[in-house]
C-alpha cells in the first residue's frame, strides 16, 4: 500500500488505538478507560448501520456486562428475555441441567448492544471517530520503537495517529490483521446461507431452526411485524461475485425449501453468510493485537460469535491498560493469546460440528439421529450447555485447584460493612482479593498493591441445595475480568505475593514492601 500524504508530525498521541466500533471494539474501549488508559477508536463507517446480525448474547457475556453494571441498560425483569432453552446442531436441549444456567439473553438487537456500549465507553472518556478508515500501519515509528503509527483516511483527509498499541477489532476481513502480517489459516466457505428481516408477513415461528427436505430454515418474530428469517439450502455453493445478495434470491430459496411465497414482502435488511472457518495464528504480534472477528470467523451457530468477541475484549482490556500505564510488564500481554486462542479454537470446533449436524444434507441424517440420542443424557447436556454458553471456560494457569482460571460466580458476601457481592466488587475493573478467613497476614501481603487490588474481608452467604465452590477456601485473588488468578485453602496464603506480581506487576514504588507469602 502506497504511503499517503501525511507526515509523522501530524500524529496524535494516545495509549491504544482500536480499529472497529462494533461490540468488540466498543467493549475494549470501555475496559481500557476503566483501567486508566487513553483510547481512540477509529471506525470506517460514518454512522452505525442499524443492522443487527446478532440478537442477544450468551450467559457468560451477560455476566461480563453485569460485572460492569451494564445489564440494566438492556432491560430488566420481564423486559429481558432469558432463555433456558437452546440447541446444538438443531437438537434442542434445556440449559437448566446446569444449576442456575441459561443460554443468555435473546431478542436484543446488535444495534442496541452497540448503542449501550458506545454510550458507556464515551461516558468513560473514550474517543470515537467515525468515517475514519485505517489504511496503513507503520510499526516502530516512535522513539526506541515504543509506539505504533497508523494512517487513516479521515473526512478532512489523511492523517496519522500514534499509540503504544494497536488493536484490530475490524471484522473477519481485518485490514489490521493483513497489515500486521498475521496468518489466518482455516477452511474456506463451502456453502452460502441467506438472512433477511421480513416485514408484514407473520411467518410461522421456527426459532431453533427446522430441517426440511432440501435444507434448513429459521424464523423468529422481532416485533412490530418484523420476522428474522435464515435460509440454508443444501448444497448451495458460495457466491463467486462480490455483489450484495438481493431479497429476490432469499425469497426464491425460501420458496424452494418451504413452499411459501414471500417475494412481495417488505424487508429491512438482507444479507448472506458462509461457513468459512478461520483463526488468527497469533492474537498478538509486537504492538498489534486482534480481537473478535478479526481473530476468528466461523458459522454463526448458537449466537456465539459476538459474545466471544466481547469476552476477548474483557480479557485484553485490563491487561493492555495496565501495560500502557506502566504498572505491569509487557509480558502480561502474552497471556491474552495463551488464554483466548484456545477458546477461539474450541469455538471453531463446536460451530463446525454444528454445521455438519444441522446443515449437512441427507448424508448427515445418521449423525443427526445419533446426536438426538446422545443429547438425552444429562452428562452430554451439561457438557454442550457449557460449551455453547461459555460457562465451562477455564484458563490454564498451571494450578491444580479447579477454581483457578475459572470465572468466579456471582455470590453474595457478608462482611463487617454489610452485604456486597463478587459482581459488585468487580464494577471498577480492579483486582479483588477476597479474604474469606479474616487473615491479617493475607491483607498485609496485598497492601502494597492497594492502588490496583481491593481487599475485602467477608464470608460467602450460604447456598441452598447447591455445591459451594468457595467452601473450604481461605482466600482467592480475582482478576478484573472476573477470572480467579490465585486460590488458597490454607491460612498461610502461600504464593499470594507471586500471584500479585504476575497479574498486577510490581507494587507501587511508595508502597511498603512485604515478605512473600
Amino acid at each position: 500500500m502506497a504511503p499517503e500524504a501525511a507526515t509523522a508530525q501530524d500524529a496524535d498521541d494516545t495509549d491504544v488505538i482500536v480499529v472497529g466500533a462494533g461490540p468488540t471494539g466498543l467493549t475494549l474501549a470501555g475496559e481500557l478507560r476503566l483501567g486508566g488508559a487513553r483510547v481512540t477508536v477509529v471506525e470506517r463507517l460514518a454512522a452505525p448501520t442499524g443492522q443487527s446480525r446478532g440478537l442477544g448474547f450468551t450467559a457468560r457475556a451477560m455476566e461480563a456486562f453485569d460485572q460492569r453494571g451494564l445489564l440494566p441498560r438492556f432491560g430488566q425483569g420481564d423486559t429481558l428475555d432469558i432463555s433456558p432453552v437452546g440447541h446444538f446442531g438443531g437438537v434442542r436441549f434445556d440449559y437448566t441441567v446446569l444449576p442456575g444456567a441459561h443460554f443468555g439473553a435473546r431478542g436484543i438487537p446488535q444495534s442496541l448492544t452497540e448503542s449501550v456500549l458506545e454510550t458507556w465507553a464515551t461516558g468513560l472518556g473514550a474517543e470515537i471517530h467515525r468515517g475514519w478508515e485505517f489504511t496503513q500501519l507503520h510499526e516502530g515509528a516512535g522513539p526506541d520503537d515504543t509506539a505504533v503509527v497508523i494512517t487513516v483516511r479521515a473526512p478532512e483527509g489523511p492523517r496519522r495517529l500514534r499509540a503504544g498499541y494497536l488493536v484490530g477489532a475490524d471484522g473477519g476481513h481485518s485490514p489490521v490483521r493483513t497489515a500486521a502480517g498475521i496468518a489466518f489459516p482455516g477452511t474456506p466457505a463451502s456453502r452460502v446461507m441467506y438472512l433477511a428481516d421480513v416485514v408484514g408477513r407473520s411467518l410461522r415461528p421456527r426459532p431453533l431452526g427446522e430441517r426440511l427436505e432440501h435444507g434448513m430454515v429459521m424464523a423468529a418474530p422481532l416485533g412490530d411485524g418484523v420476522d428474522r428469517i435464515i435460509v440454508c439450502p443444501d448444497g448451495a455453493p458460495p457466491r463467486e461475485d462480490a455483489a450484495p445478495v438481493t431479497f429476490a434470491e432469499v425469497a426464491a430459496a425460501w420458496l424452494r425449501l418451504t413452499g411459501e411465497d414471500i417475494a412481495d414482502a417488505g424487508t429491512q435488511w438482507v444479507s448472506s453468510f458462509t461457513d468459512a472457518t478461520r483463526q488468527a495464528a497469533a492474537y498478538r504480534r509486537g504492538r498489534v493485537l486482534l480481537a473478535g472477528d478479526a481473530a476468528h470467523v466461523h458459522l454463526p451457530a448458537g449466537g456465539q460469535g459476538m459474545s466471544t468477541g466481547i469476552l476477548d475484549a474483557g480479557n485484553l482490556g485490563w491487561k493492555l491498560a495496565a501495560v500502557s500505564r506502566g504498572t505491569a510488564p509487557e509480558a502480561l500481554l502474552d497471556t491474552y493469546h495463551d488464554e483466548r486462542h484456545p477458546v477461539g479454537a474450541r469455538l471453531l470446533v463446536n460451530t463446525r460440528a454444528q454445521g455438519t449436524v444441522f446443515l449437512g444434507g441427507r448424508e448427515s441424517d445418521p449423525l443427526r439421529a445419533l446426536f438426538a440420542e446422545l443429547i438425552a443424557y444429562d452428562t452430554v447436556k451439561r457438557h454442550l450447555a457449557g460449551v455453547v454458553s461459555g460457562l465451562d471456560i477455564r484458563y490454564d494457569l498451571g494450578a491444580d485447584h479447579p477454581l483457578a482460571g475459572r470465572r468466579v460466580a456471582h455470590r453474595v458476601l457478608v462482611g463487617p460493612g454489610g452485604e456486597t457481592s463478587t459482581t459488585q466488587l468487580l464494577r471498577p475493573a480492579r483486582g479483588v482479593l477476597l479474604d474469606l478467613a479474616d487473615d491479617a497476614a493475607v491483607r498485609t501481603a496485598a497492601a502494597p498493591w492497594a492502588d490496583r487490588v481491593t481487599v475485602t474481608t467477608a464470608a460467602p452467604k450460604p447456598l441452598d441445595d447447591q455445591d459451594d465452590e468457595l467452601r473450604g477456601l481461605s482466600a482467592l485473588l480475582i482478576r478484573p475480568d472476573g477470572h480467579v488468578g490465585w486460590v488458597s485453602t490454607a491460612p498461610s496464603g502461600e504464593g499470594l505475593t507471586a500471584a500479585l506480581h504476575h497479574w498486577f506487576g510490581p507494587p507501587a514504588p511508595t508502597a511498603p514492601q512485604t515478605k512473600d507469602v
